[in-house]
C-alpha cells in the first residue's frame, strides 16, 4: 500500500470533525507549494556570480571546424568568375580567401596555384574539416581547390552557371581529378 503524506483514513476523520477542514487543507497545501517555489527561486537567484568574462575577442585564429562550418553556411551562392563576396558570388579560389579570412582571420592568395604552394601537404593522411582539397580540372595539380568538410564531403565553387555547393570527394569525377589536401591552419 502506497504511503501519503496524510492517511487518507485520518483525512476522512478530520472531515467529519470539521467541515471547513478541507477547505482549510486544500489552502495549507497550496500555501506550502507557493513557499517551496519562492524558496527555490530565492535559492537560484542568490547563486554568486563571475567577477568578469574571459576576453573572447582575444581569440584571433579558428579552428578548422570552424572553416568548414562557414563554408556549408555558403552553399548555394552562385558561381561567378573572380567573385570573393557572397554578394558577387565566388569563384574557387576566391570562396577560400573570404572563407579562411572571415573563420580564421587568415588572408590567402588570390588564385588555386598560389593557394596551392602554402600550408602543409597532408600526403596519404586523410584530410580534417577545414583542410584544403586540391582537384586537376586543367591540366594542372591545383587548377581547382575546395574546403573539406569532412566524411568524404566538400565545399566547392564548381563552374560557370552553377553555385558553391558540397559534394562527395568519392564520387569518381572528383576521386579521378583528386591530387592532395593542404593544411594552412594549425590545430
Amino acid at each position: 500500500m502506497q504511503q501519503t503524506l496524510f492517511n487518507q483514513a485520518w483525512l476522512k476523520k478530520a472531515r467529519k470533525f470539521s467541515p471547513s477542514f478541507s477547505l482549510r487543507f486544500e489552502q495549507s497545501k497550496r500555501s506550502l507549494l507557493i513557499f517551496a517555489s519562492c524558496s527555490i527561486l530565492t535559492a537560484c537567484a542568490s547563486l554568486p556570480r563571475f567577477s568578469s568574462l574571459p576576453d573572447f575577442d582575444k581569440e584571433v585564429s579558428a579552428g578548422l571546424e570552424d572553416i568548414s562550418i562557414a563554408a556549408i553556411g555558403l552553399v548555394g551562392v552562385p558561381y561567378r568568375y573572380g567573385g570573393n563576396t557572397p554578394k558577387s558570388g565566388f569563384d574557387c579560389s576566391g570562396l577560400i580567401g573570404y572563407v579562411y579570412k572571415n573563420a580564421a582571420n587568415k588572408q590567402m592568395p588570390r588564385t588555386t596555384d598560389e593557394i596551392g604552394k602554402i600550408g602543409q601537404s597532408l600526403g596519404n593522411q586523410t584530410p580534417a574539416p577545414g583542410d584544403l582539397v586540391f582537384f586537376n580540372t586543367q591540366g594542372g595539380p591545383h587548377s581547382h581547390v575546395g574546403i573539406y568538410v569532412g566524411k568524404g564531403r566538400f565545399v566547392h565553387a564548381p563552374s560557370k552557371g552553377g553555385t558553391v555547393r558540397l559534394e562527395k570527394i568519392t564520387s569518381s569525377y572528383w576521386s579521378s581529378r583528386y591530387t592532395e589536401a593542404r593544411r594552412v591552419v594549425q590545430r
